[in-house]
């Protein structure tokens, strides 16, 4: 038997993770699991605890859905930040066949409710992320450019260098410089 669910907006890192644990246990609402964008409850919401728990969430910035076209959405959102964000390597397969595969839906109808709702494609939102998590990797200064792209499953770090400034404006090196330039300021303070 499945468990009822629910689902948040907004809910994309560890933190929010853990604000949503706090209200579920100040609110005494059992629950199974918390994964981003997704709570397993014990049992469903009474509409008293619905509304409760959605006001509360609102005020950490979280939203409650109950619209399926928004919990869809917020699903894609959610797999591609887990897949860019918190695995350690990025999938070998294609995007669209692992976020299919994860969301038991046909791509081509995932990718047209995206784009209809957001304004943009699931592709865009992937080097969003993408890029993201390269100016993560370029400011920790643990990889070079070169295991980034292959971290990030880029052809080549050319092509990352390429999309990276496309997005920001910047070149991945003048990006990392910028953080050096930050920091020898900061010492002359």
């Amino acid at each position: 038997m499945d468990l009822p669910k629910i689902h948040i907006k907004f809910m994309v890192s560890l933190r929010c993770k853990m604000m949503v644990r706090e209200e579920l246990k100040k609110l005494q609402l059992p629950f199974a699991s918390i994964q981003l964008g997704e709570v397993e409850l014990f049992k469903p919401l009474s509409p008293e605890e619905h509304d409760l728990l959605h006001r509360n969430l609102l005020r950490s910035g979280l939203e409650l859905l109950d619209d399926k076209r928004s919990i869809l959405i917020n699903k894609i959102k959610s797999v591609i930040v887990e897949m860019v964000h918190y695995t350690d390597e990025i999938p070998k397969v294609n995007y669209s066949d692992y976020i299919s595969a994860k969301l038991g839906y046909d791509y081509t109808y995932l990718s047209t409710i995206f784009s209809d709702v957001t304004g943009t494609t699931i592709q865009q939102y992937i080097i969003i992320h993408k890029i993201e998590r390269v100016k993560e990797l370029l400011l920790y200064d643990e990889l070079n450019l070169s295991e980034i792209a292959d971290l990030l499953n880029y052809s080549s770090s050319a092509h990352l260098s390429n999309q990276f400034k496309k997005i920001t404006g910047l070149s991945p090196s003048y990006f990392k410089s910028l953080k050096k330039r930050r920091v020898s300021n900061l010492e002359d303070l």
